[in-house]
């Protein structure tokens, strides 16, 4: 049972980012798939989660309209974009397989680091 990310990105601002996570060893419709990042020395920050079963998305009000979530059911992979990149975007991003409304995590991803950098 796991969640493998793609690997760093490295993005001038202005830029998108894609980050996939490829879920293996359990039913990938029977959980959401949450993103979540970390900037240096900042806590974790959620960006929303995807329902695979019918790629309902929730994002956080902070990325709305930056930010989108897809799933791909026949491959079990998830993505997020992130587009308009700035300086404070550096983190580092976490898929995690979500539960409940919490939101709980209960598996993580490696993380996939994206320095924004000119």
């Amino acid at each position: 049972v796991q969640l493998v990310q793609s690997g760093a990105e490295l993005r001038n601002p202005g830029a998108s980012v894609k980050v996939s996570c490829k879920a293996s060893g359990y039913t990938f419709t029977s959980y959401y798939i949450d993103w979540v990042r970390q900037a240096p020395g900042q806590g974790l920050e959620w960006m929303g989660r995807i329902d695979p079963v019918d790629g309902h998305t929730k994002y956080a009000q902070k990325f709305q309209g930056r930010v989108t979530f897809t799933a791909d059911t026949s491959t079990t992979t998830a993505y997020v974009e992130l587009s308009s990149l700035r300086s404070e975007d550096t983190a580092k991003f976490y898929c995690a397989r979500g539960e409940g409304c919490g939101p709980t995590q209960t598996l993580w991803g490696q993380g996939t680091q994206v320095p924004v950098s000119p």
